[in-house]
């Protein structure tokens, strides 16, 4: 049998943890379907005395992560710290700098970086993975990459994100609020204490941006991606999407247009019979549109340690497998220097069109004005309804709901802004996009 792949782990929590526990109790199984054994030689954490339920008599701790890249006896550098910035990114470069193949979850750091740490790979003969960056146990890179080959993409789209899922799902199962929902996804770990990054969308969009590059081989462009978080979803809105057929799911969304690629993450309203919307809890789903294979949905764990650390091990036996000297797969689907500035496209109509929540004044001419705001900016709307409250006073302020054909981002904007005008409205109103996913 082979020389044994010697891996090196920075960051042991609960992903680098699951990782360490699974090489080490299936390592006879692995060394066959491999083709030799894979060790674990040299570690660093922040924490050398936690009780990680691990062994690691005989491998070499490291205080400095940046070292352990650098200087330990390694194969493979895996690198489970997260974050855009160092030590993660100093270490990433350390480690392919000495031609080191490198293993990462950190869709933080390829969202910034990746492009000029594809370079460094391809310079030095060097593997750079990344299958547990996006959506987890989900196998979407290796789809991208090398599956889809000859393939060309049109459109890339799906729930990324396991804590906004978890708490959609929630508010429309059990009724919730928002804020209640946020506290259970804490107090059960799907959160974060700080779950801004979460539930404002960053998360959703650093994973897009790798998927997006992966698709119509484009730079890099996180920064140039339109964002909206859940935070400003409220039961009622839930409610209305139910009345209409919807279900309210966070997407991230990548198409190509004619004018260039359009990025976009924000709440989107999926009709209830299609697939993407029976997607719940933490479990995340990406869809493909392709010209050859047509239309491909996975559907699996987009989360936890043992889903994050299947990714990361599927990463490290690609390269216990590979042949020495064999034709390398750029990491970002084809080489650095090949891949097209990006372009930003307007953001274009949208099939299912636009839903409106708004809370008016009882008065006279309300819908008469809205409509005609509407009709100045050319958009034809499928239904406008007032919905229904019991036991409300006729002068009590009322809720209208508008549901628009396919139109312009930007003339409903517009028109919101022109019916904001107009001094009957209360509150601020809500749009939400309806999506209808080709996939069935």
């Amino acid at each position: 049998m082979s020389d044994a792949l010697k891996i090196g782990i920075a960051g042991l929590g609960t992903v680098g943890a699951s990782l360490a526990r699974i090489l080490q109790d299936r390592s006879e199984k692995l060394a066959v379907t491999c083709g030799r054994p894979i060790t674990i030689t040299a570690v660093s954490a922040r924490d050398r005395t936690r009780d990680r339920g691990i062994d690691l008599t005989g491998i070499t701790w490291y205080e400095d992560p940046i070292e352990l890249a650098a200087k330990a006896d390694i194969d493979v550098f895996v690198e489970l710290m997260g974050g855009a910035g160092d030590p993660a990114d100093s270490a990433v470069r350390a480690a392919l700098s000495r031609g080191l193949h490198v293993v990462t979850a950190n869709k933080a750091l390829l969202a910034r970086h990746g492009v000029a740490l594809a370079k460094i790979a391809e310079e030095k003969g060097a593997l750079l993975n990344f299958e547990a960056a996006v959506a987890g146990g989900i196998p979407v890179i290796k789809a991208l990459r090398e599956s889809l080959t000859g393939n060309t993409v049109s459109r890339i789209y799906g729930i990324m994100n396991g804590t906004c899922n978890y708490i959609l799902t929630k508010m429309e199962k059990e009724g919730l609020s928002f804020a209640d929902c946020l506290k259970e996804a804490q107090r059960l770990g799907y959160a974060e204490a700080d779950p801004a990054f979460d539930i404002e969308g960053n998360d959703t969009a650093h994973k897009l941006a790798i998927l997006t590059t992966l698709a119509f081989g484009n730079e890099i462009a996180a920064d140039d991606i339109y964002l909206e978080g859940i935070t400003n979803i409220s039961i009622e809105d839930i409610h209305a999407a139910a009345d209409l057929g919807y279900r309210i799911k966070l997407l991230g969304v990548a198409q190509r247009t004619e004018s260039g690629i359009e990025q976009r993450v924000h709440p989107t309203m999926v009709p209830l019979d299609s697939v993407i919307a029976q997607v719940d809890g933490v479990t995340n789903a990406v869809a493909i549109e392709a010209d050859i294979l047509g239309e491909l949905l996975m559907v699996g764990p987009g989360a936890g340690g043992n889903a994050t650390a299947s990714a990361v091990l599927g990463d490290i036996a690609d390269i216990a497998k590979s042949r020495p000297g064999a034709q390398q797969v750029p990491a970002l689907g084809r080489p650095a220097a090949k891949l097209a500035p990006y372009q930003r496209a307007q953001i274009q109509s949208h099939e299912g069109g636009y839903f409106i929540r708004m809370t008016v004044e009882d008065r006279a001419g309300v819908f008469a004005s809205i409509a005609a705001r509407m009709a100045e900016n050319r958009i034809s709307l499928e239904s406008i309804v007032q919905r229904p409250k019991h036991h409300v006073e006729a002068a009590e302020p009322k809720t209208i709901i508008l549901v628009t054909h396919a139109t312009m981002e930007d003339a409903v904007r517009k028109a919101v802004a022109a019916i904001k005008g107009e001094g009957y409205l209360i509150g601020e109103p809500q749009v939400i996009r309806i999506e209808r996913p080709k996939t069935a």
